[in-house]
């Protein structure tokens, strides 16, 4: 029994997700210097590749850590890193952008609703009022017998 107690560790667990200790590998990479490939050499493959312009790279560095047993093992957020490449046609870095998880706290939504319109001029209405009455009358003998 004491052999069981004494290698039981009360250590948190931790969970990582993306490319490990990312702030210190982007202190290695300088804009105007380092390209496409050295930066393969120093961080590895990108995460996430931009669909929109193929000269975005994003990497993403996650982890997270189970809490204290009171708090039922939910999921403490440690580090959430996100770096933003940005390279000219030539295959050089000119923009680089570190976000950290408390750069990502700060977001302001609008609390405004945008209200729909909804008349019976409207297309939806028109629409959805033919589509009824089709499902209704589907061979038309209730228009013709109230005419």
């Amino acid at each position: 029994m004491l052999l069981t107690i004494t290698n039981c560790a009360l250590n948190p667990v931790v969970n990582h997700h993306g490319v490990h200790n990312l702030n210190l590998k982007q202190s290695k990479i300088i804009i105007g210097e380092t390209n496409k490939n050295d930066l393969i050499n120093i961080i590895g493959p990108p995460m996430i590749k931009s669909y929109i312009d193929e000269n975005v790279l994003i990497y993403i560095e996650k982890k997270t850590s189970s809490s204290k047993l009171s708090k039922l093992g939910k999921q403490k957020l440690l580090v959430n890193d996100v770096l933003i490449l940005n390279f000219d046609n030539k295959g050089f870095l000119i923009n680089k952008l570190l976000l950290s998880k408390e750069e990502m706290n700060n977001i302001d939504f609008e609390k405004n609703i945008t209200g729909m319109n909804l008349t019976q001029k409207s297309f939806i209405v028109q629409a959805l009022q033919t589509i009824r009455s089709s499902i209704d009358d589907p061979l038309g003998k209730k228009r013709i017998k109230n005419k």
